[in-house]
């Protein structure tokens, strides 16, 4: 296979992640757009270090790097995502209001 389908695939993820993480409102759908955009990243690593230095693995070694910063990435969403759920039972992102001032009213007590 070319580079160019491996480029295309990647554009292509690249642009679903993006249409998701403008689009969505839902904390979840967001998380999962940004993993898009990383996979796609990831895709173009590979590509670009198996044309450019077929025998070198500087291209996995920075795949394996993202890979780890996207795991963390999804633990610590997911734990937020979880922990304003708790708190404001909605994942909607219009509702992560938190940190205004007006904010402290609508935040439930710890049961």
């Amino acid at each position: 296979m070319t580079l160019q389908y491996f480029l295309i695939l990647a554009a292509a993820l690249f642009c679903i992640g993006i249409y998701g993480l403008v689009t969505s409102r839902n904390a979840i759908r967001v998380l999962m757009s940004i993993e898009l955009l990383l996979n796609a990243v990831n895709i173009n690593l590979m590509a670009f270090s198996n044309y450019l230095d077929p025998a070198g693995i500087k291209g996995q070694v920075f795949t394996v790097f993202v890979i780890t910063i996207a795991a963390a990435e999804a633990a610590v969403g997911l734990a937020i995502v979880l922990s304003i759920y708790r708190n404001r039972d909605t994942v909607d992102m219009e509702q992560f209001n938190l940190l205004n001032g007006n904010a402290s009213s609508k935040v439930k007590a710890w049961s």
